[in-house]
């Protein structure tokens, strides 16, 4: 049995060597390929996996202008139970800067006619209302913005003091904390709806017009979801688009581009850039059984998926804590986790079959021969042994490299 012990822990410590303590794939190698952009921030992820596939400054802090819309948009699709309720604008609202939808004090209307005010016509006015009607303030709201960014969509270097992106010197993000951001609200089907929408009829009390999407991309890339602009002198121009071909979402984030024709030619750049060169494949089929040497076994319920540059074939493994690995030219990722198969006692028993017949008896005095019933059941007790201290060991690996993970975390 200590045999079979050591021998699962080196095939464990074996996977672990093979394949290593990696943190998501990034986009960082020299590529020739890669896009030559006037932005002074760029990420490019995959929506579905949120693999890095191209970074420029990813971690530069700078002003969002009016990509902040996105995350007072998912706040309130998410956090008020009845979008119909009416909105009643008040004084500090209608009096907003920038771009509006031109609401009257004391106007009433919908919660969804503001969201699709302020995420198609980037109204601040829009903004402002949705905050006060959520959180009473555009302060309190600031609150509830900042604990959504880095609870829920995992923006660590972002902060914000207003729900529309006015200029202020607190409110900064990245491109890659809006990557997440986005990538979570994309998720939303509601959402994504919104800002995908180009063209909607506005009948306010004072504009009655239609709005039109200021994301521009909609009307000029192919396969275009989502998601939003921005601008602001301090800002430059700032746009976060998502778009769909071939079963492959991908979510392209810009900051600080230093005008509109430059911005788009460079989420053009940015796009094409990841549609041309990487594809989304399906590395495991739906329900499979994964043996390990160690003498683990692991099931998924449904398939895993990862980005492969076109023309590779990945190399998948398991850890001994069910996670899967792929490994290609762009490093090594995860690719989800599975879940421990718990064998039955019939398959133990398979597997690691009982003594058959006494083998010692007494040759002389009437005892009786030794039970083979209980030679089988203490053989299964030390194979139930066996395997908790083995699960011991997953769980050790396991909590080590979650510590490192956070260690290297960016």
């Amino acid at each position: 049995m200590k045999a079979l012990v050591w021998k699962r822990r080196l095939a464990a410590l074996l996977v672990l060597a093979s394949f290593g303590w990696a943190s998501p794939v990034r986009a960082e190698t020299a590529d020739d390929a890669r896009p030559e952009l006037a932005s002074e921030a760029a990420v490019l992820i995959d929506a579905k996996t949120g693999t890095v596939l191209y970074a420029r400054n990813p971690d530069e802090q700078e002003y969002p202008a009016s990509i902040t819309k996105i995350v007072t948009g998912i706040i309130a699709i998410e956090d008020v139970s009845d979008l119909a309720a009416t909105v009643t604008v008040s004084k500090e609202a209608r009096g907003e800067d920038g771009t509006r939808v031109y609401l009257a004090e004391g106007e009433k209307l919908p919660l969804l006619n503001l969201l699709y005010g302020m995420l198609m016509n980037s109204g601040n006015d829009a903004a402002t209302a949705i905050a006060e009607y959520v959180d009473g303030s555009k302060a309190k709201f600031a609150e509830r913005m900042n604990a959504f960014a880095k609870d829920k969509a995992g923006a660590a270097n972002t902060h914000f003091v207003n729900p529309s992106g006015l200029p202020d010197p607190r409110q900064y993000t990245t491109a890659m904390d809006m990557a997440k951001i986005a990538r979570y609200a994309m998720q939303n089907e509601l959402f994504r709806t919104i800002v995908g929408t180009k063209r909607m009829p506005w009948n306010g009390e004072e504009w009655k017009s239609e709005l039109i999407n200021h994301n521009e991309m909609l009307g000029r890339y192919e396969g275009t979801t989502g998601v939003k602009n921005g601008y602001t002198g301090d800002a430059g121009f700032t746009l976060v688009t998502s778009a769909k071909r071939g079963g492959m979402e991908l979510i392209g984030v810009l900051l600080k581009s230093p005008t509109k024709s430059l911005l788009y030619k460079d989420m053009t750049k940015l796009l094409d850039y990841g549609f041309d060169r990487f594809a989304l494949q399906q590395v495991t089929a739906a329900n499979p059984a994964y043996p390990l040497a160690a003498g683990a076994e692991f099931v998924r319920t449904g398939p895993l998926y990862a980005v492969v540059p076109r023309g590779e074939t990945p190399a998948v493994s398991v850890l001994p804590d069910g996670e899967v690995r792929v490994r290609t030219s762009l490093g090594v990722a995860a690719a989800g986790r599975l879940r421990p198969a718990v064998p039955s006692l019939a398959a133990i028993a398979a597997r690691y079959p009982a003594v058959k017949a006494a083998e010692l008896r007494e040759d002389d005095g009437g005892k009786r021969a030794r039970e083979p019933g209980s030679a089988k059941k203490a053989e299964i007790f030390v194979v139930w042994v066996g395997m908790l201290v083995y699960l011991a060991l997953i769980a050790a690996i396991r909590a080590k490299r979650h510590r490192l993970e956070r260690e290297r975390s960016f």
